[in-house]
């Protein structure tokens, strides 16, 4: 393309500091240097995790920041020693890369990538620059822009007829939800299902346990108006806290008999939701941003043969994992669409950020550029 080699200006939104509305503004996104890929973002959403850091967990040593990691777009050029994508490439950037050389990577036992951290928050490694000033990368990603720079090692190149602004999604969400329920909890055909918290995530994960063949599966959710939208993917039962006032799992245990398997938890259910597994055999999987949250489990929660697992990006490896689901998009063996209640532009990012607070959406797409 034209634009190889020489430095763009385009639109981005910029988080100057903690607790303030992110900004629009034209920013400067230098050419790829060695083992880097420049990529037009096409569609990007807001998930939980990009508020978390502009709202709830980071330090101000962290800003400037473009936040932003579930996205897809174009190669726009390659940096030296990219040997994987060349320019008009569909791709989707990743927050948990894969080399595919360390004895993480190589390891069926783990999603994790040795190489994976290294200048994944930092401005030293980051391509962006506002006003004079560097702004730091958010997760190797940072997609609330119209251009952005990653390794490849970050980046996994998806169908050419994919539609990006709908698999966008894929870069997070599903992965994580669906994976957790897959990969994670190996939830058993027949076997009956919990899932505590409704979000895009908790709705990916009822997809997943449908997938995998569970009889039941009961939607837990303080918001009764979020049950119609989790029938869609596959639950069977819903259950609202507030309408009980016995403890939540001695409710699920009797509307199962004890006859349990893969409750699944994120942040701030963790307890109730191990708590709600068979002693002898259940598995509860957490899921989510816990970093704000402390939890805690007496030995006798687990001697009997609990498991307690934890999952990152539903323990897909990056690269092969979302290739692996936007092609099971593309064969219709999962659903993207139905999680995506708004669409968009980047100049409406605050508002998509307000609707994610308020949960008033499952999924908005903001689309950054034509595909």
């Amino acid at each position: 393309m034209d634009t190889a080699g020489k430095v763009i200006k385009c639109k981005a939104a910029v988080a100057w500091e903690p607790n303030k509305p992110l900004v629009i503004e034209e920013i400067e996104v230098a050419p790829p240097q060695a083992n880097e890929v420049r990529v037009k973002i096409v569609a990007t959403s807001v998930c939980h995790s990009d508020l978390y850091h502009l709202y709830e967990g980071m330090h101000k040593d962290g800003f400037p920041v473009v936040l932003g990691h579930e996205a897809a777009g174009i190669v726009e050029s390659v940096g030296p020693g990219v040997t994987e994508f060349t320019p008009g490439d569909k791709v989707i950037p990743l927050f948990l890369a894969q080399c595919r050389e360390c004895h993480f990577c190589k390891s069926p036992k783990t999603n994790q990538c040795a190489n994976g951290r290294t200048e994944a928050m930092s401005p030293v490694g980051s391509r962006l620059s506002c006003k004079g000033k560097k702004i730091y990368q958010f997760s190797g990603t940072s997609t609330f822009s119209e251009y952005t720079v990653v390794r490849q090692i970050n980046l996994a190149k998806i169908h050419p007829d994919a539609p990006l602004d709908k698999v966008c999604l894929i870069g997070c969400g599903i992965c994580t939800g669906y994976g957790s329920a897959v990969n994670t909890a190996k939830v058993e055909e027949g076997s009956s299902c919990a899932v505590f918290g409704l979000g895009a995530v908790g709705l990916a994960a009822v997809m997943g346990c449908k997938a995998a063949g569970a009889k039941r599966i009961i939607a837990v959710d303080t918001n009764p108006e979020k049950f119609d939208k989790a029938k869609i993917f596959g639950a069977t039962d819903f259950v609202n806290p507030k309408d009980h006032s016995k403890p939540i799992h001695e409710v699920l245990m009797e509307m199962t008999n004890g006859e349990w398997t893969s409750p699944w938890s994120v942040w701030g259910t963790q307890q109730s939701a191990l708590h709600s597994t068979v002693p002898a055999w259940g598995v509860s999987v957490i899921v989510g941003y816990t970093l704000i949250q402390k939890f805690s489990a007496q030995p006798g929660d687990l001697i009997p043969g609990r498991t307690w697992k934890g999952s990152l990006f539903g323990g897909f490896k990056g690269k092969d994992g979302v290739a692996e689901m936007v092609q099971r998009y593309m064969d219709k063996k999962i659903m993207v669409d139905e999680f995506i209640t708004h669409n968009m532009g980047l100049d409406q990012i605050m508002e998509a950020v307000d609707l994610m607070r308020k949960a008033q959406c499952v999924r908005a797409v903001l689309k950054t550029s034509p595909q």
